[in-house]
């Protein structure tokens, strides 16, 4: 595949669920959709950890969270561990950052060679309550039912200052990069928390048209244990009643529908650059959101309203509409952009657990390849794992019994079949794949160990609780 200038735009908390192209009845993307018909859209694609600091660490260095130690988002990548941008940089090839990264800070070599009003945790520290863990706390998470409706708020303000520099920079600055292929990581805050959408996204979604979540404990369902645990842990949804739940999603919906218009403007700026014919763009999300399904908001599930993302390819030498269904990861984008930008693979690459995205847009699928993500963090009682393979989906928590889903039968996951003796065959064959991978037990006591020990750090478990927690504020 010939060398050329890659644009990666990534979201942050954008479920799968939640753009038309991936079947969303009422949510409009039509720039993200254009997307997915100009190219290539993998419809079961998973984020390696479903929260923010450990996901985009992960996504940094092509590696399992427990391989680099990054639990939650108190524990930011900080550079150490050797990335896809130290490898560009290494090949003189020009990488920028525009926008949200959720490292520890901006002087750490990260391999970026600019970044330009970078999101970083905050203080340099994180979001240490989510380090408490044995045993959980209850985190009190009031806002996220209050802050819902119309309205700007920092993170879209954010957003709209991140469109115009990313916008700018493609116009203006790109053009003048002669010779070697740049790559441009242009990264949105939208659709995260506070679901506060601007007015005119919000009113394209009328509240009295909004489907109450699935499974919400007042109306159907038994939830697991492990997610009881979670939801106590982080109350959100103690704080809703029908009106509000209703509100948020709408919300949600809008800011989808305004990170897609300010993906369109970063679109048509490449266009303008005269850049477009030599230019790949990869659209993916962090994670997704699980809005209010089960009565838990935010992400940290292992279902697919969480855990799967949205990805999508286009560009040169991108096959034109075509849908993989191979299962996918972010641990696959380092030799993903690798690839793109035209820097060879070495020795160290070809011990890390991805492959690049374009050999499987431009292949037969591969529905048996098995995809792996973990959470540590803010709510888990224990560690959660999950293994996607093939139709089915293993969700293994650590002192929990373990889920298993057949997500072509059953897409929403509504029905565990994990007791069932049909299914004991694929119960263990899935759980021997886990353990190929990691000792599930083993990394959850590392974790827990590595938290304990950060939370005495700052003062114990008190003065840690104390602590500012929830959304990380924007730079400035």
């Amino acid at each position: 595949m010939k060398p050329m200038n890659l644009l990666f735009i990534m979201s942050d908390e954008h479920s799968v669920k939640a753009s038309g192209c991936y079947g969303h009845p009422i949510v409009k993307t039509p720039n993200i959709d254009g997307l997915a018909a100009s190219g290539t859209r993998f419809e079961n694609a998973y984020t390696n950890c479903p929260i923010c600091t450990p996901a985009r660490a992960g996504f940094a260095t092509g590696r399992y969270i427990h391989e680099i130690g990054n639990w939650d988002n108190a524990h930011p990548y900080t550079g150490e561990v050797q990335g896809w941008g130290h490898r560009l940089q290494d090949n003189n090839v020009p990488v920028i950052s525009i926008g949200k990264l959720h490292y520890r800070n901006a002087t750490d070599p990260t391999g970026f060679d600019e970044q330009v009003v970078p999101m970083h945790v905050r203080e340099g520290v994180g979001s240490l309550p989510g380090s408490v863990r044995n045993p959980l706390p209850v985190q009190g998470a009031r806002a996220l039912a209050r802050e819902i409706g119309p309205g700007p708020t920092s993170y879209s303000n954010y957003d709209l200052d991140i469109t115009e520099k990313a916008c700018h920079w493609l116009e203006n600055v790109a053009p003048e990069k002669t010779g070697k292929p740049w790559m441009t990581f242009v990264s949105m805050v939208s659709p995260h928390f506070p679901m506060m959408a601007p007015q005119a996204f919000y009113d394209m979604y009328p509240v009295d048209e909004i489907l109450l979540p699935k499974m919400h404990p007042a109306r159907e369902g038994e939830r697991h244990p492990w997610i009881d645990a979670f939801r106590n842990c982080i109350d959100s949804d103690h704080y809703f009643d029908d009106k509000k739940r209703r509100i948020a999603i709408a919300s949600y919906f809008g800011l989808c529908s305004f990170l897609d218009h300010n993906i369109g403007l970063v679109l048509e700026s490449l266009e303008k650059s005269g850049l477009a014919d030599s230019t790949r763009i990869i659209y993916v999300s962090d994670h997704g959101e699980n809005l209010g399904a089960r009565g838990t908001w935010g992400k940290g599930t292992m279902y697919e309203e969480s855990a799967a993302i949205p990805l999508i390819l286009s560009g040169p030498d991108v096959p034109e509409g075509k849908v993989v269904s191979t299962p996918v990861s972010l641990a696959d984008f380092y030799q993903t952009i690798l690839e793109a930008v035209g820097v060879e693979p070495n020795e160290y690459d070809a011990g890390l657990p991805g492959e690049s995205l374009y050999g499987f847009a431009q292949g037969p699928d591969e529905p048996d390849r098995t995809v792996f993500s973990e959470y540590h963090a803010a709510g888990a009682d224990s560690a959660s794992y999950m293994i996607r393979r093939g139709k089915f989906k293993y969700i293994h928590y650590v002192d929990y019994a373990p889920e298993l889903f057949d997500l072509k039968a059953d897409p929403e996951e509504l029905n565990d079949l994990s007791a069932s003796p049909l299914n004991q065959a694929t119960l263990e064959k899935m759980e021997s794949e886990l353990r190929r991978i990691l000792d599930p037990e083993e990394m959850d006591r590392r974790a827990k160990a590595d938290q304990a020990a950060l939370v005495e750090l700052h003062g114990g478990r008190e003065a840690v609780m104390s602590k500012p927690a929830g959304a990380t504020p924007t730079p400035g």
